[in-house]
């Protein structure tokens, strides 16, 4: 189930980016021979409309669109950069709205992610400064090998107390609840093993972890991460503008985290072991989707999210590294030779396949 689930996300992610590009194109008069659900070879056609072939293809997941004159060294449409329906023949800036407009449409769909789950109830960090209610101090990550790993706390997990001998640490009142704070300072008093009372799929488990010193350098610990998470509910009006802010505040710290993890690459000091290729997203599509539907939407932004950020990035193949080919003719006042142009976008593209399988390598030993 959770293939399927991962499935349907990614596929959404692709064709909502290939719908961007496609909706510019057209805007601007360019044709678009072809927008395909899936990838080939072609099932079917299911109908024609201005111009474009819509298809179905036999790979069911993801989507494809072939605009006029994109590739045409590869596509065999040399000496047609007359025609004024052929993306060559566009000025700079036009070429650049239309490569740029797919992750412009991820980030729109992040936003209405966000904004759809802010109407049916979305679980956000106390910290982002929206209007939360029922907050709680939920687990947002259990490091491997330590005592919360071992004992059986999990990510998502809302802690409700925890007692140790005859002392327990209970929300003060019904409209309160544990603080992070007050929960880390409870874990570090002593070694004793801890009872945890938490909140999993709605139901109330209990789980006796024991802290380990080592962990942190000053107390015990049991190697988990907390957050006060709420609940916030909004009206279609008050949603639109929040999951706008939220997902601005959002698309900005990852940008940030990117750029530190390559600017530690180039240094050689990267941690490569938090990086995660569609095997590793399936296994946590499946703990989102048992968290709830509003964790499931806030992933899809998420990964959506990062797409738009990676697809940014100026290296051959992707749409950054398509921009900036645009930008270097701009700047020489003439265009790249298709050849060279197609011969380094498919050298990019092998090295992208080539990282893809290392970490989907490492991702399935993870697992075994």
């Amino acid at each position: 189930m959770s293939i399927l689930i991962f499935l349907l996300i990614l596929s959404a992610l692709v064709i909502v980016h290939e719908l961007g590009h496609m909706s510019v194109a057209k805007f601007f008069g360019i044709k678009v021979d072809e927008f395909g659900l899936g990838y080939p070879p072609k099932a079917k056609t299911l109908f024609k409309w201005r111009g474009t072939e819509f298809t179905l293809n036999w790979l069911p997941f993801g989507g494809f669109v072939k605009i006029f004159g994109e590739n045409p060294a590869l596509n065999g449409e040399q000496n047609q950069d007359h025609r004024p329906d052929n993306f060559q023949s566009k000025n700079r800036g036009i070429q650049a709205a239309v490569l740029f407009a797919g992750v412009f449409f991820n980030f729109i769909f992040a936003w209405m992610m966000i904004a759809l789950g802010f109407v049916s109830g979305l679980p956000a960090p106390a910290g982002f400064n929206l209007p939360t209610e029922n907050e709680k101090t939920l687990i947002t990550v259990v490091m491997p090998g330590l005592p919360a790993d071992r004992d059986g706390l999990r990510s998502g997990d809302a802690i409700i107390s925890l007692s140790r001998d005859q002392e327990t640490l209970l929300a003060p009142d019904s409209n309160t609840t544990l603080t992070p704070a007050d929960v880390s300072e409870y874990i570090g008093r002593s070694l004793k093993p801890i009872t945890f009372q938490v909140e999993r799929g709605g139901q109330a488990l209990t789980f006796v972890v024991t802290p380990q010193s080592g962990i942190l350098p000053d107390k015990p610990a049991i190697g988990v991460s907390m957050e006060s998470v709420g609940i916030v509910r909004l009206p279609p009006h008050q949603a639109l503008y929040y999951s706008l802010k939220a997902t601005w505040e959002l698309t900005l710290s990852t940008a940030k985290a990117l750029g530190v993890f390559i600017a530690q690459a180039f240094s050689g000091q990267a941690d490569f072991s938090g990086i995660t290729g569609p095997v590793g997203l399936v296994g946590m599509t499946e703990d989102v989707a048992e968290l709830g539907f509003g964790y499931l939407l806030s992933f899809t932004a998420i990964i959506s999210i990062n797409l738009c950020l990676i697809n940014l990035l100026p290296f051959p193949a992707l749409d950054g590294g398509r921009l900036m080919f645009v930008g270097i003719e701009a700047l020489v006042r003439k265009p790249i030779p298709a050849k060279i142009l197609n011969a380094v976008n498919a050298a990019g593209f092998a090295i992208l396949v080539f990282l893809m399988i290392l970490i989907t390598i490492r991702d399935v030993r993870n697992i075994f």
